[in-house]
């Protein structure tokens, strides 16, 4: 499915879960013909994200909509900015204005999030990640938010990228057998799929490094003291992430013992919405 796709599909599916069989408030006050002008008001400092897909769904909703666009994804917006104004029927744009609002929210939201951890990272060669932790059916566009924020993806679902974690070693029998099952099964289906690996103790570490055939160590949970003597130990022979305890207050330590990536859940499943309102005016 292409991005276009996937985008259609899910303003489609928004659309019918909001409206039903109709918008009966606006249908019962506001005459058919009836035209106006709203515009978008950011009420909070912060990144802005979901433009696009703002303008996907006035011109999905009506194609008639005319649209003036003043800040693009990625703007450094504050309080009383105006990123848009929209022309056309009044049932239209109230049709739309919840939809565009829950969208631009929260994908500001996490671009906002996503940029205050990415600044804790300035002058180090560490990226900060995302995560599968995402709301169902609105992956993609959190994971876009993600990358306005100045942060990149992690792989987008199960399907793009192997990664072996606690509970896979635990049913595959260990980490000898989970890394050679995996790298047998890339083979007979000729896919080449980077592999990462979750350890959860130095011996974990150690015992991958012997193992190998496989691109990148997770690092899950490990304090600063044992993420430094895990970087060490791997000594640049393996990409390295740390992931787990990672706060604005701890980002960088983990950053500093040398690690490639951070990954933070958080990024996607723990953010706040960035406050702006559809106005008529």
């Amino acid at each position: 499915m292409t991005i276009e796709e996937y985008l259609d599909q899910f303003i489609e599916n928004a659309i019918k879960e909001d409206v039903g069989d109709g918008d009966h408030t606006s249908l019962s006050c506001i005459p058919a013909s009836e035209k106006g002008r709203m515009h978008l008001i950011i009420k909070q400092n912060g990144i802005l994200a979901g433009v696009e897909v703002a303008l996907r769904v006035f011109q999905k909703i009506d194609k008639d909509i005319k649209l003036r666009l003043f800040l693009p994804d990625g703007s450094e917006v504050k309080k009383g900015d105006i990123v848009l104004e929209v022309e056309g029927k009044v049932q239209s744009l109230l049709l739309a204005e919840r939809l565009v609002l829950n969208i631009m929210q929260r994908m500001s939201g996490i671009a906002t999030k996503t940029s205050r951890y990415v600044s804790k990272l300035k002058g180090l060669k560490t990226k900060v990640l995302d995560t599968r932790k995402t709301t169902p059916g609105m992956r993609l566009l959190e994971k876009a938010a993600v990358k306005i924020g100045g942060a990149q993806n992690h792989r987008i679902g199960l399907y793009d990228m192997i990664l072996i974690k606690d509970n896979h070693i635990d049913f595959a029998g260990g980490i000898e057998q989970a890394i050679n099952k995996t790298n047998e099964y890339l083979k007979a289906k000729n896919k080449n799929l980077k592999i990462e690996i979750e350890a959860r103790t130095i011996q974990d570490v150690e015992k991958i490094i012997e193992v190998g055939h496989i691109d990148r160590i997770l690092l899950d949970n490990f304090s600063i003291e044992n993420t430094r003597k895990a970087v060490s130990l791997i000594n640049g022979c393996y990409e390295t992430e740390s992931s787990g305890m990672i706060t604005l207050d701890t980002i960088r330590d983990y950053a500093e013992c040398g690690v490639d990536f951070v990954s933070v859940g958080a990024l996607t499943h723990d953010i706040e919405s960035l406050d702006m309102r559809l106005k008529a005016f």
